[in-house]
């Protein structure tokens, strides 16, 4: 994890430097956000520790699969598999990542970049602790999990048993959704903001259809990882926005929630009257 470290330290040195420019429309907070980044990142670590953790697919478990008992509109990804639609998915996917860079062009983003970025991390934190808590929790067999034509060993790995919810997606729609929230409160009146929404739609959409045509993930995986992921590319934007200090976001990690021996762990929201 010591990459999430790595970003967090350079989000927030830029953060210090650059957050407070007078032609943003966002407002942010140094110990706030670095709070936010840093719980964030942490619920991903805990996430990622999950996932390690998740046990194989026994060979009975398998058995008793059957594409029959899936819901009607995931069916058709039933025994998905292709190398090469896998392998594509990750171009979009990491390209996404850099669509935040495109603000460097403009003049008031690029005074403001630094606080771009940490409203970034956090974005990606955000969607990141999402995804791992749920994968690492939840036991989905991915659509490649019903091809027989497949190694067992592949088909009874932990990875393929985290189908729920697909982190491709939600990721690239997180970074897609960022970028045109921030590009349209940043010029509201831009004739190029239907199109930069429009490729904030189109992106994560290819990258689902890629993921499950590789058979990593069925159409409602890819629904819900899309929802997600745009939820939290346009609320982390919308919350620092000026003017709507009363809405505001954390992380959460509560132990032995009232003697019943359960964790939780996730994202709360507080709106103060």
């Amino acid at each position: 994890m010591n990459k999430y470290f790595y970003i967090l330290l350079v989000g927030l040195i830029s953060f210090n430097m650059n957050a407070q420019e007078k032609s943003s429309p966002y407002k942010t907070d140094f110990w706030k956000d670095g709070a936010w980044v840093a719980g964030s990142v942490g619920l991903n670590v805990v996430g990622v520790m999950s996932i390690q953790n998740k046990p194989d697919l026994t060979e009975t478990d398998l058995a008793n699969l059957d594409g029959n008992d899936i819901w009607g509109i995931n069916r058709g990804a039933v025994g998905n598999y292709s190398v090469n639609a896998d392998e594509l998915s990750y171009i979009p996917f990491y390209a996404s990542f850099a669509t935040p860079l495109l603000f460097l062009l403009g003049e008031d983003e690029r005074q403001n970049f630094g606080q771009i970025s940490v409203m970034f991390i956090e974005t990606m934190a955000t969607t990141g602790a999402f995804f791992t808590l749920t994968a690492g929790n939840v036991e989905k067999s991915r659509p490649l999990v019903y091809n027989e034509n497949l190694p067992i060993e592949d088909r009874l790995d932990s990875d393929a048993q985290r189908s729920f919810f697909a982190g491709h997606t939600a990721a690239t729609a997180a970074a897609t959704f960022f970028t045109a929230k921030v590009f349209q409160d940043f010029n509201p009146d831009s004739p190029a903001v239907p199109y930069v929404w429009a490729g904030a739609v189109a992106v994560p959409a290819y990258v689902g259809y890629l993921r499950t045509k590789a058979g990593k993930h069925f159409l409602t995986d890819n629904l819900i990882g899309f929802g997600i992921g745009a939820a939290c590319g346009i609320l982390v934007p919308e919350i620092h926005k000026i003017g709507n200090e009363k809405l505001d976001v954390y992380p959460t990690m509560n132990t032995n929630v009232m003697g019943t021996g359960i964790d939780t762990k996730g994202i709360g929201f507080n709106y103060t009257f």
